[in-house]
């Protein structure tokens, strides 16, 4: 079973970019490819899903428990010649002061082999200190190889190979040289998101060749080499049983694209048929119970939203006429009455009270613990966790709130919509800056198709009494 741990010393060390480079290059090489993300990411895992040509999956030592993480590494490196593992931030970052649930911790529960990016800027002798220091600060940590990257040249490359070579024991797999091309545009929630960029195809194409023409792949693939792991438990989405399958309409398009698959495969799993929707160009919506809006960035696309007025005005419509509708950060953005992003003010949905802001520095970021308010609209039939974590990261706020509004959550970390409370509902609609994942004992996606259907089996029944009367 090859697998690899793609890891670096700090963020902005030029990991994802590789990791993109190597999921081209060997698949490429006519190889199945499977990546994964360590840590809450929807961006990230675009480019490496683009990449390979496989869904990417997160992997999160804070929001899933170690069985998990290691069934869902196992269940969908079934089939893959290699599994590639892009880390977060440097190899031993993380919030436990322990490491309990960092990169290096991830290497440990799934025994992978680590490769080093080191941004080599500026640096000749000094990187082999950094090396050993790596390597001594763990020593159960395997750092199986280095790749070199934005160097400034050959002169460069060869004296980092022979400072490497003279005073470690590390192999140097791959230099890669500094190229503005392969550069991927960053953006305050990290790189452009692949679903906004026509051009992805073309760079990730050029990331590619640029690894296989400066990265030794048949080294790696001979590091990558482990012994198959034990299975430790089995992934469990817990559906709910629903009585008829639900159409819940998704927003998928240039401003709405933050969806992780394993909570899309887990709302199939509970009875949903899922109908994608263009909130730009859909004049009208699909024939649907629900929506689900996740996140994105509305902010760089509120005029066109603005100008889509029709689908507006019946998205309001229809959530004043208690259509279930579940909003995550960008998707809560687009359902408040405005939004306002460089002094520029855009009409949104109105679907909820209150207008959004954009600010300089981010107003929520990092994990979340929420707890669950009693008149939550969704049912429950597993045991309630006493609180529930996930993860937000917005630099917008929600303003103008009316004094009583609900709300499904208190927030007992991090701040949500006013640092007390999150979830504010309305009619059937819930909308949120939290974004939740279906692991970890939080089942929202089967809870919410099981809502979804109550509501249509309500409606239905409704219905039927004004046909007979």
């Amino acid at each position: 079973m090859r697998r690899v741990l793609v890891s670096a010393a700090h963020k902005s060390s030029g990991k994802t970019t590789v990791s993109i480079g190597l999921c081209a290059a060997l698949k490429n090489k006519g190889l199945a490819v499977q990546p994964f993300k360590k840590g809450p990411d929807y961006i990230d895992p675009m480019w490496l899903g683009a990449a390979s040509g496989r869904s990417c999956r997160n992997l999160d030592l804070y929001l899933m428990n170690p069985d998990d993480v290691v069934s869902t590494f196992r269940r969908h490196s079934i089939g893959a010649d290699i599994s590639i593992v892009e880390g977060n931030k440097g190899l031993y970052d993380g919030l436990a002061l322990d490491g309990s649930n960092s990169n290096a911790a991830l290497a440990k529960l799934l025994d992978l082999p680590v490769v080093l990016v080191i941004d080599a800027r500026g640096m000749t002798r000094g990187i082999a200190p950094l090396i050993l220091g790596y390597q001594a600060f763990d020593k159960e940590i395997s750092i199986a190889g280095v790749i070199l990257n934005n160097l400034g040249g050959s002169r460069h490359e060869s004296k980092l190979r022979a400072v490497i070579e003279h005073y470690t024991d590390v192999p140097v797999i791959g230099a890669v040289h500094h190229d503005e091309r392969l550069e991927i545009v960053e953006r305050h929630l990290g790189l452009m998101p692949s679903n906004e960029s026509s051009e992805s195809a073309e760079r990730i194409a050029g990331i590619g060749d640029a690894v296989t023409s400066q990265v030794d792949l048949d080294s790696l693939l001979q590091l990558s080499e482990r012994p198959a792991l034990e299975e430790k438990g089995s992934f469990d989405v817990a559906p709910l049983p629903v009585r008829e399958k639900v159409r819940i309409g998704i927003a998928k398009d240039r401003a709405f694209g933050f969806y992780y698959i394993d909570d899309i495969e887990a709302l199939e799993s509970a009875g949903a048929e899922l109908v994608e929707f263009d909130t730009m160009k859909d004049a009208r919506l699909p024939d649907v119970d629900a929506l689900f809006i996740g996140g994105g960035f509305p902010e760089l696309f509120a005029r066109e939203l603005e100008a889509n007025a029709s689908l507006r005005g019946e998205i309001r419509s229809k959530a004043e006429s208690g259509m279930p509708i579940y909003a995550e950060c960008g998707g809560l953005m687009y359902l408040a009455k405005s939004l306002t992003y460089q002094g520029k003010t855009c009409e949104m949905v109105g679907a909820i009270p209150g207008d959004v802001v954009m600010h300089e520095k981010p107003v929520g970021r990092g994990f979340v613990h929420l707890v669950e308010n009693a008149d939550h609209p969704w049912p429950c039939s597993a045991p309630k966790k006493s609180v529930q974590k996930a993860h937000e990261f917005h630099y917008s706020s929600l303003e103008n709130v009316p004094p009583d509004a609900r709300f499904a959550y208190k927030v007992a970390r991090g701040h949500g919509i006013d640092g007390i409370n999150d979830g504010i509902m309305l009619n059937n609609v819930l909308a949120q800056f939290t974004h939740q994942r279906s692991i970890g004992g939080c089942y929202w996606a089967a809870r919410f198709v099981s809502s979804v259907a109550r509501i249509k089996r309500n409606l239905n029944g409704k219905s039927e009494e004004r046909i007979q009367a």
